[in-house]
């Protein structure tokens, strides 16, 4: 088994500082040894689901690949979700299934099934470790694919990475285990991609040929060195920024507000783009991906330093291989304004009061008002986490304002499954407060995100509890169905009281505004635990007060 122990080993000499441990016989070579290692922290998360989406969390904040380790069988499954997300978000995971020996598979045998390739396309690689480890070259191999694998992890576009290990037994060791010093590391000396003097004239010359110029960044986490560049690039080219809230780029946009801006058709004429930049991951808006699909670009530049490239607007005619940072800091030209940049500047500041006047006039108390209240109150320098369905989208209409606040979502593969698991595992890979807008179903399916002995202090969880996926409410194909509240918005009874009784987490339960703004206004204060602020609302309200909301700038009343 020494083999098998060097895993941790190498783990860590290649920087591995996290693990997550779900608990199991078979796998008990691989936890007994990263739980000895003095320089790895473990942590045991009983449900493997959970614990991929908090491994998914601390990779994401750390920026640093986390090993996960499972036992055979269906526990690896139980990964998939986490491990599809990881793989569509660009973190890296190293995933460790304990297996059977091969001559087992298929043969009926205990917690048994075919674990080669068990994450099929959604993994950046797939290995599978020799079953006889103390042969000398199953010890070179082990300790070769650890390194590939590791390296292939985050090699740019990071991602998860899969590695299936067969173990016989004897699964414990009868004596102290020795890590040796004595492995091979294999190291991977990353490049920096660039364009040659020529190429870069040449694109400058390009981007002096159009007027109307729209860049729009998708999902990215906080860079302000990004930011600096994309800044004077827009001041220098004329250049107008479009923003989702996932982009983390609402400091320096020309609007925030798209969603409701491109509900008017005039507005769709008057600022269709002559070229499209674009970087970066997915985007929530529905209306901008129309638009832009619609009112197409003459030329659509994606900017991506590796790996395959999305045509989600329809219009892609060009692959910069470049950081982002470096293409807006080399390649601005000075041009003169031509009022494409003002268009979207009028139309924000419309928006932008079309959002203030509303919240005035509106009395009526319902989860998209708490979410503004909640926008209103974040900390300076925290992180705001929102779950699929509807928070992330009514963040996405109202904007984070211009709060140092960085934004994180699961758009991936947007699904409400891991949600709060990956907003724990956040909270424990940072000391800033991280503040999660969870709709009801998103936070019962993942409950246990709290199942473990590790729950953070400084996370604030709301809880928008309308009894149901509101969401189908607002479609229009769904909310017409007599099937909606049985089938789709699927009515659902609980409250949060119980769970956060069985945990430990101190709770806050609401349904007008004036007991909501006093819980907010100790809601940040420092704790011992994570705290919970539920609000009751009624989906019909919700939607008729959000139907009403875009209504409101669609028809100028």
């Amino acid at each position: 088994m020494q083999a098998i122990y060097n895993i941790a080993e190498i783990c860590a000499v290649k920087g591995i500082q996290n693990a997550i441990i779900s608990p199991g016989s078979r796998s008990a070579p691989l936890t007994i040894s990263f739980a000895r290692h003095p320089a790895i922290e473990v942590k045991v998360i009983s449900d493997e689901r959970a614990a991929a989406f908090i491994a998914m969390g601390i990779a994401r904040q750390s920026k640093k690949i986390v090993a996960l380790i499972c036992t055979s069988g269906t526990a690896g499954l139980n990964y998939g979700p986490a491990v599809a997300e990881s793989f569509y978000q660009q973190i890296p995971l190293l995933i460790l299934t304990a297996d059977r020996p091969p001559e087992w598979i298929d043969q009926l045998d205990g917690q048994t099934i075919r674990q080669t390739h068990l994450f099929g396309q959604h993994v950046k690689a797939s290995y599978s470790l020799p079953a006889d480890p103390a042969h000398p070259n199953s010890k070179w191999t082990i300790e070769r694919t650890l390194s590939e694998a590791i390296n292939r992890a985050e090699a740019f576009p990071p991602g998860p990475v899969h590695i299936n290990i067969p173990l016989r037994e004897p699964f414990y060791p009868e004596k102290e285990i020795a890590f040796e010093k004595d492995i091979k590391i294999i190291s991977e000396q990353k490049s920096t991609l660039c364009l040659s003097a020529s190429s870069s004239e040449a694109l400058k010359k390009e981007i002096s040929g159009y007027s109307k110029i729209l860049i729009v960044p998708g999902q990215n986490e906080y860079n302000p060195t990004l930011q600096t560049h994309l800044k004077n690039f827009a001041k220098t080219t004329g250049a107008a920024i479009v923003s989702d809230v996932i982009s983390n780029t609402s400091e320096i946009a020309t609007s925030v507000h798209h969603d409701l801006i491109l509900q008017d058709a005039t507005n769709k004429k008057n600022l269709q783009p002559d070229l499209l930049i674009s970087f970066g991951k997915s985007i929530i808006s529905k209306e901008l991906k129309t638009f832009l699909r619609n009112y197409r670009a003459k030329a659509h530049w994606h900017i991506q330093e590796y790996g395959e490239v999305a045509d989600t607007f329809q219009s892609l005619t060009k692959i910069v291989r470049l950081k982002p940072e470096d293409f807006f800091k080399k390649l601005f030209v000075k041009k003169t304004k031509n009022g494409y940049t003002e268009k979207w500047q009028v139309a924000e500041n419309h928006a932008k009061k079309h959002v203030e006047s509303f919240f005035q006039k509106e009395s009526t108390f319902s989860e998209f008002r708490a979410i503004y209240m909640v926008l209103e109150s974040l900390p300076e320098n925290s992180l705001l986490h929102l779950s699929n369905s509807m928070p992330v989208r009514y963040v996405n209409y109202l904007s984070t304002g211009n709060k140092k606040v960085e934004v994180f979502a699961n758009r991936g593969t947007s699904g409400i499954d891991g949600v709060l698991s990956t907003a724990v595992g956040a909270a424990l890979a940072t000391n800033k407060i991280v503040t999660l807008l969870i709709g009801d179903m998103a936070f019962f399916y993942d409950r246990n995100a709290f199942w473990h002995n590790f729950l953070p202090s400084n996370l604030r969880i709301v809880l928008l509890n309308n009894h149901g996926g509101g969401i189908f409410r607002t479609i229009e194909g769904s909310s017409q169905q007599p099937e909606l509240e049985t089938y789709f918005e699927t009515e659902q009874p609980l409250i949060a009281v119980g769970l956060a009784f069985e945990y430990n987490l101190d709770y806050f339960f609401c349904k007008e505004e004036s007991a909501m703004r006093t819980y907010l206004e100790g809601f940040y204060e420092k704790a011992t635990c994570s705290k919970i602020l539920e609000i009751e609302t009624n989906s019909k309200v919700n939607t008729d007060i959000f139907n009403n909301f875009k209504n409101h700038i669609t028809h100028g009343k």
